[in-house]
């Protein structure tokens, strides 16, 4: 069966999600964790640290503007599960309106950022990258706020990792999870509606849920 954007889609409504060994590996398979990853969206964790890179880092910040270059970002790692074929179909969910990006900008530079899948009120987080100290947690706290602004409901991280649990990340049970989803997929959300808000104004944001 070849991998078309429709089947994605699908695939993600159904709680499952593909990836290759590596780069090089033109197979793929569906995987559908018995724990999965989440983000609350009311529990990010900004740390002292992490609030003073977002007012003095002088990151500029955008959305849907270089897509391509942030699934390449993610994908340039010494070991990768996002093969040509994963790649080609996200770009293709991308012109559909279903995959967006935030990038995160260092003097001129794309200095991180993070992608991921849009359905309902449920967005599929796929991975994200930092060529600047701190830029991925930053994309983090930006791409939380969008999600909370724009009406979604879950925040899919697929795996938890010590990274994501340190800005509050948490693992749930399968049956949880898709629990979850299913409501999450009631909704509507628009993930390019909001504007992106001053340094300031996220951290207001942030402080106030958190």
């Amino acid at each position: 069966m070849s991998l078309t954007a429709d089947l994605l889609l699908h695939a993600y409504s159904a709680g499952v999600f593909p990836m290759a060994e590596h780069r090089d590996d033109p197979e793929i398979f569906w995987v559908d964790p018995k724990r999965r990853g989440i983000l609350p969206l009311d529990g990010f964790r900004i740390s002292r640290s992490l609030a003073k890179r977002i007012r003095n880092g002088g990151f500029e910040i955008t959305v849907n503007q270089d897509f391509g270059g942030v699934v390449d970002g993610c994908a340039d790692r010494a070991e990768t599960w996002i093969n040509g074929e994963i790649r080609d179909r996200y770009l293709d969910l991308h012109l559909m309106g279903n995959a967006h990006s935030l990038e995160v900008w260092q003097d001129g530079i794309l200095a991180g950022g993070t992608y991921g899948v849009s359905l309902g009120g449920a967005f599929f987080g796929e991975s994200m990258f930092s060529r600047r100290r701190d830029a991925s947690k930053v994309a983090l706290a930006y791409l939380t706020d969008r999600l909370v602004q724009a009406g979604y409901s879950l925040c899919d991280t697929q795996f938890l990792t010590t990274h994501l649990a340190s800005l509050g990340g948490i693992e749930v049970t399968r049956a949880r999870y898709r629990a979850l989803l299913r409501e999450a997929l009631k909704t509507d959300a628009d993930f390019a509606r909001p504007a992106v808000p001053a340094p300031q104004l996220l951290l207001q944001r942030m402080t106030q849920t958190s």
